[in-house]
């Protein structure tokens, strides 16, 4: 017998003050979803709290210590093999919302913790919500992030609710909110500490529920039908500048509210399940799904088969840009005491600043309490000399990329330490092996490499050498995700993944840019693909000299299909070095002061001078999708590579690694899911052609042309 499908998700308990209290709590799970099966359990609850005599009204809470419901449950949506499929989910979730929506007693939802998606549609649902003031308190409707709209009423409820221009922004932006900002749009009622919240619900369901202010400026808007329709077109183009056409979500949302607005909530709820099963259906869905299940799977592994230790002390070797944004997640994220080591005062200073500047910009947007922000920042201290490391568990180092240097101070960690901390090197070009030759304790050793800004950047890659232990590795990943960070474990090889696979993409823009084409052109091109940023915008975000200084390394290790176009050369040897020092492929001059506060700012220039620099008149001749092309697929086959020298240990860690790591498109799922929903023949052939146009570097690895000739896939053909 299966016990965990015998055993209940809801219970209804009565509390002497008559008021019946609905506790959601999926068995054996740590968070509560919503399930296609809990249906029939949640009707038979409500029918039970309905007969139950002199009930004065129902409160739906939930039996997990920190959560209310984290959403609805995604492999429902997985095992549908058409739209109409789809739709019926849909249409399922709005009878049993209704019912609860038309419930002749008072409903009450009393939140606690996240409140996303399915969960909060059933909230909008109840009569009245009250949410805890807890840090862990979340509300939004996030379904956008994963090409779909709220199909369980969200898209005519929350407008209603809240307005339609607050609605539109929460479910075009997947945000989450915090109580207090509920609160202030009007989204929940009520709220207080978690220690009442039940006691106040429960009062409040005794009372019969709440009467709503009017927002006035929003019921405004819901009464004008032409003000409506602004509002809609402001929404469709704002959506459009950012998805550049490749998500349709957006616009199936924008649709979906402008008709229940306009037509009546009854056919916005048959819109809104025509369009849930649409986007369903949509590969830029079944991508982005995919994604959510890989980095979900991700949060369950530990990269080794040992016991993380637990972490309680970090010390982070150097105060530049890298030290200070790992000192401050650590701190912030990760609730942990930092000590940062640098070779002056100044550069102890500049870190200290680093986390306090951040925090600040959290304060002044009210996402921070100053005394939180006091409380971060006393987790934080500097030094010029190793006072405090030996109390370190594991000791960060983010220095130059500099084998002696690092190896030095491996040797003086050790000395300190006794060989009982870890060592992760930030390098994110040297060979974690050598930084390790000269260890006494080589096991703990390990490369820890972030991107840059530390901060905003999801993805980090654990690289263990030969020598390292797997408690080290599994200590490190727990480190990782407990500074809020998504973690893949790489082999220990020139470039690691990520940067392996972008420094032939940058290398090839390079090359069509000494053939003639644009700056803006081919950053064009590539945002077009889908990137969020070109490849000449992203060299001078992260540093010219920085994203040039692998390509040698690379070309050492694997030859010359990561030789770089001499033009790279020169634009390094005229100390341009992109956005931070104001010389780059573009233009960083500072806004005039004298700027009226109504005009927009410039738009940013290509500096011209560059191509003077490396001896080249643009004419633009290759069209966007042949750039496109070119770049992306050198980037697709040294992918490939990595997968076949177990650089990656999965096709599913390289789709994270690109999507997290350098911005691949999501809504293709990420290079080995484009690879599968091009075809891997198709690949292969488009291979060869650009190998017998631009050269051998294009001629498909041997694992593709191998996959191709079995007709073979890096995923399973049939949904997972």
């Amino acid at each position: 017998m299966d016990t965990k499908a015998s055993q209940p998700a809801f219970r209804l308990e009565i509390y002497n003050e008559n008021v019946g209290v609905i506790f959601i709590d999926v068995p054996n799970e740590k968070v509560n979803t919503l399930k296609a099966e809990f249906a029939e359990q949640f009707l038979a609850i409500l029918q039970q709290a309905q007969s139950t005599s002199g009930l004065k009204g129902l409160v739906i809470t939930s039996g997990k210590k920190d959560n209310f419901i984290a959403g609805a449950d995604i492999s429902m949506i997985a095992n549908c093999e058409n739209k109409e499929q789809a739709s019926e989910l849909s249409k399922e979730g709005h009878l049993l919302f209704d019912k609860i929506d038309n419930y002749p007693l008072p409903i009450i939802a009393a939140i606690h913790g996240a409140c996303l998606g399915g969960g909060l549609e059933l909230a909008l649902a109840c009569h009245a919500r009250i949410c805890s003031n807890d840090e862990k308190t979340r509300l939004g409707l996030p379904e956008v992030q994963l090409g779909l709209l709220p199909g369980s009423g969200g898209t005519q409820r929350l407008p209603r609710l809240i307005g339609i221009p607050h609605a539109l922004d929460l479910m075009l932006t997947g945000r989450q909110l915090r109580a207090k900002q509920a609160l202030k749009i009007g989204l929940v009622d009520d709220v207080v500490p978690e220690s009442i919240l039940l006691d106040v619900a429960v009062q409040l369901a005794k009372k019969g529920g709440v009467k709503r202010p009017v927002i006035h400026w929003q019921q405004r808007l819901l009464s004008s039908k032409l003000l409506r329709n602004q509002v809609f077109n402001s929404a469709k183009q704002k959506a459009l500048s950012k998805t550049k056409g490749h998500y349709p979500a957006p616009d199936k949302i924008i649709q979906v509210v402008k008709t229940g607005m306009n037509n009546g909530a009854k056919a916005g709820y048959a819109q809104e399940a025509k369009a849930f099963g649409e986007l369903v259906m949509t590969p830029e869905s079944a991508a982005l799904r995919s994604l959510f299940f890989a980095v979900t799977s991700l949060k369950n592994e530990t990269g080794s088969k040992a016991k993380p230790i637990n972490i309680q002390q970090v010390g982070v070797l150097g105060g530049g840009l890298m030290g200070g944004g790992i000192a401050y997640i650590s701190a912030s994220q990760g609730k942990l005491p930092v000590r940062i080591k640098d070779i002056s005062d100044k550069g102890v200073a500049q870190a200290l600043r680093y986390s306090w500047d951040l925090l600040t910009q959290r304060v002044s947007k009210r996402r921070l309490l100053a005394r939180e922000r006091a409380a971060i920042m006393s987790k934080i201290s500097g030094t010029v000399n190793y006072q405090g490391f030996e109390k370190a568990d594991i000791v960060v180092e983010a220095v130059f990329e500099d084998l002696a240097l690092k190896q030095k101070m491996v040797a003086e960690i050790e000395q300190i330490s006794d060989g009982k901390t870890i060592f992760a090197s930030n390098t994110s070009s040297l060979p974690i092996h050598q930084i390790a030759a000269q260890a006494q304790y080589p096991e703990k050793i390990i490369g820890l490499h972030y991107f840059s800004p530390v901060d905003k950047m999801p993805l980090v890659e654990v690289i263990p050498h030969k020598h390292t232990d797997d408690t080290t590795i599994a200590t490190v990943v727990a480190f990782a995700k407990r500074q809020g960070k998504t973690a893949i474990v790489v082999g220990d090889d020139a470039g690691f993944y990520v940067n392996r696979i972008l420094a032939p993409y940058l290398c090839e823009a390079t090359q069509c840019l000494v053939q003639g084409e644009s700056i803006e052109h081919i950053d064009s091109a590539l945002v077009s693909f889908g990137f969020p940023v070109g490849p000449f915008n992203l060299l001078d975000e992260v540093g010219i000299d920085v994203g040039t200084k692998i390509l040698p390394i690379l070309v050492a290790r694997f030859g010359d299909r990561f030789k770089a176009p001499e033009a790279l050369d020169k634009v390094v040897n005229d100390d341009r070095k992109g956005k931070k020092n104001g010389r780059g492929f573009y233009e960083y001059g500072h806004t005039s002061s004298k700027l009226l506060f109504w005009k927009k700012a410039p738009k940013r220039q290509v500096d011209k001078r560059i191509y003077a620099l490396i001896g080249v008149q643009p004419d633009n001749k290759l069209s966007k999708t042949d750039i496109a092309q070119r770049c992306v697929m050198l980037m697709l086959n040294e992918a490939a590579r990595c997968l076949d020298e177990k650089i990656i240990r999965s096709a599913r860690d390289g789709d994270i690694g690109a999507v997290f790591g350098i911005g691949f498109p999501p809504f293709f799922g990420g290079p080995f899911r484009y690879m599968d929903s091009l075809g891997i023949a198709k690949t292969v052939e488009t291979m060869q052609a650009l190998a017998k146009s631009h050269g051998e570097k294009f001629s498909p690895c041997d694992l593709l042309c191998q996959m191709a000739k079995d007709n073979q896939t890096f995923y399973p053909t049939q949904s997972e």
